[in-house]
């Protein structure tokens, strides 16, 4: 039997998906082992979100297969031997073992920092709240805001609302975590704090996939980079060698731009 820490924690071959006759992502493939930090890069439009999108089957690929540790996502075996599609319980199940984090915070206005962490683990997962909220305080404390347990999102920043999104994602206990354009909606002068956040957990080994345009942490916090073009894979590199000697010209073209 393989060494499960043998088996990529998320998988994608030959992925692709299509909006009308627009072909978004065009065979796709990409291995992300436990505790690595992938970062994919791109200009606008490349594909990138849509993805991740994809991984977590928010969006159904029209091609190719997804795994999450070993796991088809999105189908599974009939007792006949063929291969059915998930049911929404099934496809429920799968989502919370991956977590995200959306460009926009999603936090739930009528719901306290602590109230929006809790409020899945308790409702979704069925955990003891005693359990959940001990834990929330936790992750409040290691995303910097144990003193806004009981404020509600109107009164926090940008910075601080997206930290407390990534809390909300943690407190899930989740395999994977997910990240869309987490920083590209907030002032520049709050991006560090949640960037912060994302070094320490790639730090901690936590295995994440980013979408960024942030050069720099992906420069820092990655250890492999998938550069995407037009939907398709233009380059896939470890992260040193990707910034410092990139093998296309278009991937040369995107760092001269990041690098001006």
């Amino acid at each position: 039997m393989a060494d499960g820490n043998s088996v990529p924690a998320v998988e994608v071959r030959g992925v692709g998906k299509r909006f009308g006759d627009h072909e978004v992502l065009s065979k796709i493939d990409l291995r992300v082992m436990r505790g690595e930090t992938v970062c994919i890069l791109g200009p606008s439009g490349s594909g990138k979100s849509t993805l991740l999108r994809c991984i977590n089957w928010l969006e159904r690929p029209d091609w190719g297969q997804i795994f999450l540790h070993g796991e088809h996502v999105g189908v599974r075996r009939a007792p006949d031997g063929s291969s059915v599609p998930m049911t929404d319980r099934e496809l429920a199940a799968v989502r919370m073992r991956v977590g995200m984090v959306f460009q926009h915070f999603n936090l739930w206005p009528h719901m306290t920092a602590l109230g929006n962490i809790i409020e899945c683990p308790i409702h979704v997962q069925r955990r003891p709240r005693h359990e959940v909220v001990a834990e929330a305080e936790q992750l409040l404390e290691k995303v910097g805001l144990a003193d806004k347990r009981n404020t509600y999102p109107a009164f926090l920043s940008g910075g601080q609302m997206q930290r407390v999104a990534i809390a909300r994602a943690l407190a899930m206990r989740p395999e994977v975590l997910l990240f869309d354009e987490v920083t590209s909606s907030l002032d520049p002068e709050l991006v560090g704090e949640v960037l912060a956040v994302m070094k320490a957990l790639a730090d901690d080994g936590m295995t994440m996939l980013v979408v960024t345009h942030e050069m720099h942490f992906a420069r820092e916090a990655a250890s492999h980079v998938l550069f995407l073009d037009k939907g398709r894979v233009v380059e896939s590199a470890a992260t040193e060698e990707f910034f410092e000697n990139p093998k296309t010209e278009r991937s040369r073209q995107f760092l001269e731009r990041y690098n001006r």
